[in-house]
């Protein structure tokens, strides 16, 4: 059986919609299970029961602080080593992400999972097309972004989920691997253009004071952001690997096109229309 953690989450429940499509079963883990899926509580490593599970799908806790994030994947891979898990396959950051404030906790997973014992497939994800577009703002004149002419090999999450699936339905093929799933290098400036709108730059002491600004954001978040703001205005996330193309059973899906959705969904009712604001 193949037991997919975070079910809930969107990168999960579609890795569970591409086993399903696939006629491959799987179980959904997570921390407020519903029918058909089982409790996986991350901090509370007593109720960890992977009992049945064959290919463990771990995708990253990472919504805290690094010490909490590994706790939390080292006290799993411990019930995975317990339990009869024979191979874990974990979601984690592109290679070219190490600049980035989350990478660490990316980093020290990946080698708690090949000392585990289990056999094991490491994905490399680069940065959603989806937060991408989602983190372009909407001013009085267009696209706002800390990005500058910086580009981003984004890709689209239902690309990653279809590679998570296609994986673990096989983890012997896959084992000892790791992959660098990214896509087409892609820039704000991009994203504007598809709209039709112009796109201003604004520094990282602006966007700094834009994020402690807003309320609704968790301490660890605002260095997060600026890691990658920063990284990627000055050419970090700008990579190429042909893993993607290579493992996908279909083309890859057109990150740009994604990103401009995402961008557009929260374009306010009075935002410019045109390139001269019409």
């Amino acid at each position: 059986m193949i037991m997919v953690t975070g079910a809930t989450g969107q990168l999960a429940s579609l890795t569970l919609h591409e086993l399903s499509s696939r006629g491959v079963p799987a179980l959904g883990g997570t921390r407020r299970p519903t029918d058909g899926q089982r409790l996986v509580n991350f901090d509370d490593p007593a109720s960890l029961d992977l009992t049945g599970v064959s290919t463990l799908v771990l995708v990253s806790a990472g919504y805290a602080e690094d010490d909490q994030v590994i706790a939390r994947h080292a006290a799993l891979l411990g019930a995975a080593a317990r339990d009869g898990v024979t191979h874990v396959v974990y979601t984690s950051l592109t290679g070219a992400g190490d600049h980035l404030g989350f990478a660490l906790a990316h980093r020290a997973t990946e080698e708690l999972v090949r000392g585990s014992g289990l056999g094991w497939t490491i994905l490399r994800n680069g940065l959603y097309a989806e937060l991408f577009g989602g983190l372009l703002s909407w001013g009085p004149d267009g696209l706002e972004s800390p990005f500058g002419d910086g580009a981003l090999s984004a890709v689209v999450r239902a690309d990653l989920a279809a590679v998570a699936a296609l994986v673990a339905a096989q983890p012997s093929a896959h084992a000892g691997a790791t992959y660098e799933l990214v896509g087409d290098p892609i820039t704000a400036g991009d994203v504007a253009e598809r709209l039709e709108v112009p796109h201003q730059s604004i520094g990282l002491g602006e966007y700094r004071a834009r994020l402690l600004a807003d309320g609704s954001l968790l301490p660890f978040q605002p260095p997060m952001l600026l890691s990658i703001a920063s990284s990627v205005r000055h050419g970090f996330l700008s990579t190429s690997s042909d893993d993607l193309t290579g493992l996908l059973d279909r083309p890859p899906a057109d990150a740009l096109a994604v990103a401009v959705g995402a961008a557009s969904a929260g374009r306010p009712v009075e935002a410019p229309r045109g390139p001269l604001g019409a």
